[in-house]
């Protein structure tokens, strides 16, 4: 497990009022409803804002994270306690084969390498029943996001409960303490398929869009 980049308590309580529920967590949500999910995985859950909404009654709800500070956090909020919080990554999970639905919003396919993503896939695959459902998203590297990181071009200056802050993007910053990984559509598939997954489905939004060239994300589905 790699040391915890998001080890302070006040970035984490800000991430997640920095990262408010969207038209991504609306279609995570609708998804698990429209195959009845019963049982689901939110890998790379964070602060848990989507795991605690998909924890509706009647459904187990798992969210796993490598971060314990961002599960300190999680674990304080209303309706922690109908969600089942696992530190580490997907090796942790039990591969029990009875999951209905595993999802993984934000950036957190990204910060898995090409060389680890094989091992993830498969530790999601083991935990899901036949006909279970992946779905994520990535960054579409065409749209070359990266090209437009740099101070110019992304910063921002806001007061915040926290005091006032800036912040801005940086491309390979020596400041950086992640690491986001572009992937393609054609790549991330053939790892999905030699996982054991099928009927890959890549779309170009959260709308059902086609794949175009001005996609900024990919939103992959794929069947166990």
């Amino acid at each position: 497990m790699v040391e915890d980049p998001y080890r302070d308590e006040r970035f984490v309580a800000r991430y997640e009022i920095d990262n408010p529920p969207s038209d991504d967590h609306a279609y995570y949500r609708t998804l698990a409803d429209e195959i009845d999910a019963k049982k689901v995985i939110d890998l790379g859950c964070g602060t848990g804002l989507l795991t605690r909404a998909l924890a509706t009654p009647g459904r187990v709800v798992i969210g796993v994270d490598p971060s314990a500070t961002m599960l300190d956090y999680a674990r304080r909020q209303p309706g922690a306690e109908a969600v089942s919080w696992i530190h580490g990554d997907a090796t942790k999970l039990a591969g029990s084969g009875d999951a209905d639905l595993a999802v993984s919003s934000g950036n957190t396919m990204m910060h898995i390498s090409p060389e680890a993503c094989p091992t993830v896939l498969g530790s999601l695959a083991a935990a899901l029943r036949l006909g279970g459902v992946i779905s994520f998203e990535t960054r579409d590297p065409d749209a070359r996001e990266w090209e437009r990181w740099n101070p110019a071009e992304t910063s921002i200056e806001r007061d915040t409960s926290f005091g006032h802050v800036r912040e801005w993007l940086v491309w390979r910053s020596t400041r950086t303490t992640t690491v986001l990984y572009f992937r393609t559509a054609e790549d991330i598939t053939a790892d999905l398929e030699r996982a054991g997954f099928s009927d890959v489905d890549v779309r170009g939004g959260w709308h059902n869009e086609p794949v175009t060239a001005e996609s900024r994300v990919l939103v992959f589905r794929a069947t166990r």
